[in-house]
């Protein structure tokens, strides 16, 4: 199983590490490479209606899944305990329904800095 490293920083460095995921608080943003090895840098931003970051003192989880449909890896993977635990991948479909579902609930939300 892959582990992620974590860094709270208050600005996203403009050089993403590999292995390493950068989390602003400030601007409720987290970032890491495409854990499949892509080389893809991956955006999560967080928000009520969007990607939660729990951390526990130790470790972070990112909740939902990371689902990478936009890239040509279409990778599909959870951030658990700073654990990478590898999803099914998803149809065409299923991507479709899941975008209807979540898009929504970002609308608003990407890129905002956190008040």
């Amino acid at each position: 199983m892959k582990t992620l490293t974590h860094k709270f920083v208050r600005v996203i460095p403009e050089e993403i590490e590999s292995g390493v995921i950068f989390i602003s608080v400030e601007y409720c943003t987290a970032i890491h490479k495409c854990c499949c090895g892509c080389g893809n840098e991956v955006v999560t931003p967080l928000s009520r209606r969007g990607w939660k970051l729990t951390f526990d003192g130790e470790s972070i989880s990112l909740y939902p899944s990371i689902g990478n449909w936009n890239l040509a890896c279409k990778s599909h993977y959870w951030i658990v305990d700073n654990q990478v635990r590898w999803a099914e991948k998803w149809t065409k479909e299923r991507v479709k329904k899941g975008k209807k579902k979540w898009f929504p609930k970002l609308k608003g939300y990407l890129g905002r800095k956190k008040t």
